[in-house]
């Protein structure tokens, strides 16, 4: 097992008389007298530590960043700029995994996040491929739950309570809302929308409006698709394409093929057919199952 990760940290004390409540300077820095930096850590400019904050020995943290009080920043985790750890968040620590053994795996993190009240995001696994990736400019609400290996795209918002599983995908600008768990090895399509408490078993098709227990797509995400800049032609063609794939039943081979030939120039149609065709490859709904067999 890897050694304690906090065995050598100590108190980031640069002057032993300053003010045990304002925080001071080092390096363009502002660490809090509480806080407890490992001095091997990698702090970029302009950023600040918070009270009673950890910081660990392989961590690095991005220009521009603020680490909120009482936070946890452990393992390998490499953040990049502006992000907002608000408060009591814990990141970077081992995955909740029986098979993990103390393997070096990672934890990256793009720029301009924001992370809320009691996050907690998991390092990768050394049957994954060793790293949980999240990109930038997204939002993780109070209390969700990132989990090993887990892929994260931009812009993506997890509501409070919402919970991802080992090895899931979430691609851009999709919204997780509250208390909502995805299963492991599961894909959230761009664009998507799953509603409050829903569980999610299957691959989650994009711009589409995913909710209920057991879930089924109920509509298309028409605000989110204008909200992001999608053209009328585009939403138009995917409220058909809804309609043609989970209303009727024709066979959906047949469906794609139509649909294929009547949107050749709307790229998101192609996308939202290649999504469902992979979706069907995989096992039980899920196309990233075949990363089991793979590791």
């Amino acid at each position: 097992m890897a050694s304690d990760p906090l065995a050598h940290c100590i108190p980031a004390f640069a002057d032993m008389d300053a003010d045990p409540v304002q925080p001071f300077l080092i390096r363009d820095m502002a660490i809090h007298p509480t806080a407890q930096v490992h001095p091997e850590a990698k702090i970029g400019r302009d950023v600040e530590i918070c009270q009673n904050a950890v910081v660990g020995q392989f961590v690095q943290i991005g220009d521009g960043t603020r680490i909120g009080p009482n936070c946890t920043i452990l393992g390998h985790t490499t953040m990049g700029k502006n992000n907002n750890v608000v408060a009591n968040a814990v990141i970077g620590t081992p995955p909740q995994d029986i098979s993990y053994r103390g393997e070096q795996t990672r934890l990256v993190i793009g720029d301009d996040n924001t992370f809320r009240e009691f996050v907690s995001v998991n390092i990768g696994t050394a049957k994954g491929d060793g790293v949980t990736t999240i990109g930038s400019r997204c939002l993780f609400m109070a209390c969700s739950h990132v989990a090993h290996d887990c892929i994260i795209g931009d812009n993506v918002i997890m509501v409070n309570n919402a919970l991802l599983g080992g090895h899931c995908k979430v691609e851009d600008r999709a919204i997780i809302n509250g208390a909502a768990a995805v299963t492991q090895f599961t894909t959230v399509g761009r664009v998507s929308y799953i509603g409050g408490l829903t569980r999610i078993v299957q691959d989650v098709p994009p711009f589409m409006i995913t909710e209920g227990h057991p879930a089924k797509v109920r509509g298309v995400n028409i605000i989110g698709m204008k909200r992001n800049g999608f053209s009328d032609e585009a939403v138009n063609a995917v409220k058909e394409a809804h309609r043609m794939i989970f209303r009727s039943k024709t066979a959906l081979n047949n469906v794609f093929e139509e649909l294929e030939a009547t949107y050749d120039s709307i790229p998101e149609i192609h996308y939202l057919i290649e999504f469902l065709r992979n979706k069907q490859k995989g096992k039980n709904g899920r196309a990233r199952e075949a990363l089991r067999k793979a590791h």
